[in-house]
């Protein structure tokens, strides 16, 4: 099986279609007169979808090439992705009572749970267990399209984990730093202890155990990679919160009371 053929070659519409439609708008913003949208949030989406391209294109007939189809499709592309500001671009593109409604959808206590970081890392490092400790990667040796599905769960994973640790489009239940980063630490960890599993052979792969230790050396190094990245991005999209001063009474201001003539 490979990554051009056989249920994954479709796919590459999904970077194509993606990229078309993101230049489209970031163009249509000086068109309407708007300030011009950010070269670098462009470059960064289009690096995000040459990634996704390059996964997809990328053979993978063995281990190792669906190491390098995972990692580029879930964590390295869905950064570049999330750092374009998709979300924000869509805001400025559509009607206002679309863009409204949007928010809104945004706020509902449903959303908070999907776009949690914790969500992102269930869904992220749960996938990643699933594949390689059950019979679903022997699975997808011979099933193309279930492979498709597994590469479209580790695309939307990724891009949720992404957003909601480093990214810069509006996220009304984004939680603090201090929370991303400890379930940064603990996604670091996870791809880590999912390594060293590999590499020891505690895996449910059909691999040659030389193939086995590339794929998990890939994972660890590669994955760390891809962590810092964010990590970085987190730090880069940070604003902290203005701090009130302490020095202020934190009370209402007194108004002066009318006076009554008699």
């Amino acid at each position: 099986m490979t990554g051009a053929h056989g249920g994954v070659g479709p796919l590459l519409l999904v970077p194509m279609a993606l990229f078309w439609g993101y230049l489209a708008a970031a163009l249509r913003q000086r068109d309407w007169g708007r300030a011009g949208w950010s070269h670098w949030r462009t470059a960064s989406f289009g690096v995000g979808t040459a990634l996704l391209a390059v996964a997809l294109l990328r053979p993978a007939h063995d281990l190792v090439g669906h190491m390098w189809q995972h990692l580029l499709v879930g964590m390295l592309a869905p950064l570049g992705l999330v750092l374009g500001a998709p979300g924000t671009l869509a805001l400025r593109t559509v009607p206002p009572r679309v863009g409204r409604a949007a928010l809104r959808l945004l706020r509902h206590p449903v959303a908070a749970v999907a776009t949690h970081p914790v969500t992102g890392l269930l869904l992220t490092a749960g996938g990643l267990y699933l594949l390689h400790l059950t019979p679903l990667y022997r699975a997808t040796l011979t099933h193309p399209g279930l492979h498709a599905l597994v590469l479209l769960h580790f695309l939307a994973a990724g891009y949720v984990f992404s957003w909601a640790i480093a990214g810069p489009d509006p996220g009304p239940h984004r939680p603090g730093v201090p929370l991303r980063l400890v379930v940064l630490g603990l996604s670091v960890a996870a791809h880590a202890t999912l390594a060293q599993l590999m590499y020891a052979g505690l895996v449910d792969v059909a691999a040659p155990a030389d193939r086995l230790r590339t794929a998990a050396t890939l994972m660890y190094y590669v994955g760390d990679l891809a962590e810092i990245l964010l990590a970085l991005a987190l730090l880069a999209t940070w604003r902290p919160t203005p701090r009130r001063d302490r020095s202020t009474p934190d009370r209402p201001e007194r108004r002066p009371r009318a006076v009554v003539r008699a």
